[in-house]
């Protein structure tokens, strides 16, 4: 699914002798390194902090802790996502709300958030699923009006742009009141083991987090406010820092594959491909809404299933995020749920399949993976 080896050979002239100049200075933690990715984000983001951290769950957390919610305060969320995003909910002992997700998008459905609002409601957590930025215009009104915190989950959609209704553009993950976000190898921007970090134009805000993320401690061994120990390591910094001007090189190539993906599929009866938000496609030559962390198919009437397991046989990666909805999980059920309420999300689960996507995609690979589904699909 993801093609890290070639990616770091464009860039190990960079990666080899930072990652050195850390052995040889021994400032493993919260090193010059460190602080040079922080600022380097910042400028790439045009948000006022970044609070570099262990990894993507656990910035979720502490941006849930940042914000002082308490246990019984409800945060309402999209169903389709991966769990990380219900998990740090519900170990914070707060009640988390799963609603549906638009059939197009994916992302998270706007009247289904306000339907679902309650006066123990606090807070809401959009995904920009799949790399797509989800609807913020229509969700900051929303959290406006009745009071509550936006906290992105900006782990696919770091590199993305929202454009606003008045046709200005704000990096995903600097729009809500705080966001986000996973550095894991496969991410857009990823690095060589875990990572993550949060984001915020809230100076008071970001001064409790910078507390959170360091054992509660602003002075050492003075434990001011209750913490974790989260830090994101300088060897991951120095990764993350080579990366970074690269991102959206990046996200234009896997825009590149989207673009070839959707042509080869566009007009089959029985694919949907996927789409941009409600003023664009995701791909066209001027649009960077989508980074296409994953390509995600939407097929109808075609055995599932049955295409994975043919993939496989010839060798092609694919995946299915995600096959089981979160208001089944185990972990997460809850009577208070009605099964009318989810039917996009369980129409989802049986029907979607994502593609190789990655930087490394060339056009040799991208016909062999489009002709296989559909001689499949054709042929069945």
């Amino acid at each position: 699914m993801v093609d890290l080896q070639s990616q770091y050979a464009k860039i190990k002239d960079v990666v080899d002798p930072s990652i050195q100049e850390i052995l040889e200075s021994a400032a493993f933690i919260n090193g010059p390194k460190v602080h040079q990715f922080q600022k380097n984000l910042e400028d790439y983001l045009g948000v006022k902090h970044v609070i570099p951290c262990a990894n993507g769950t656990d910035a979720l957390q502490i941006a849930m802790m940042g914000l002082g919610l308490k246990p019984g305060d409800e945060v309402i969320t999209a169903d389709f996502t991966f769990a990380a995003t219900v998990e740090v909910i519900a170990l914070l002992q707060l009640t988390p709300v799963l609603v549906d997700v638009d059939p197009i998008t994916f992302n998270i459905d706007v009247e289904a958030i306000e339907k679902a609002i309650t006066p123990k409601t606090k807070a809401i957590v959009p995904v920009h699923l799949f790399g797509l930025a989800a609807d913020m215009d229509a969700i900051m009104a929303l959290a406006k009006k009745h009071n509550l915190y936006v906290i992105e989950d900006n782990a696919q959609g770091i590199g993305a742009s929202y454009t606003h209704k008045d046709g200005s553009k704000t990096k995903t993950g600097a729009i809500g009141h705080v966001a986000s976000t996973s550095f894991f190898p496969s991410k857009n921007l990823g690095c060589y083991g875990d990572g993550g970090a949060i984001f915020t134009n809230d100076d008071d805000l970001a001064h409790i987090i910078r507390g959170i993320v360091n054992h509660g401690m602003y002075e050492r061994y003075h434990h001011d406010v209750v913490g974790v120990n989260s830090r994101l390591d300088s060897i991951q910094a120095a990764v993350l820092d080579a990366k970074l001007p690269h991102l959206d090189s990046y996200n234009e190539a896997r825009r590149n594959a989207a673009r070839k993906y959707t042509d080869a599929f566009k007009n089959h009866p029985k694919i949907t491909t996927p789409s941009g938000n409600t003023t664009c496609d995701g791909i066209c030559d001027t649009c960077d809404c989508h980074v296409f962390h994953q390509y995600t198919l939407n097929l109808n009437d075609v055995d599932r299933d049955a295409l994975v397991k043919h993939l496989q046989e010839n060798n092609i990666p694919c995946g299915v995020y995600y096959p089981i909805p979160l208001h089944l999980q185990k972990a997460y059920r809850d009577e208070r749920y009605n099964e009318d309420d989810f039917k996009v999300t369980n129409q989802l689960v049986r029907s979607v399949i994502s593609l190789p996507m990655h930087t490394e995609l060339d056009d040799e690979q991208i016909e062999f993976i489009t002709s296989t589904v559909l001689n499949f699909i054709n042929q069945n």
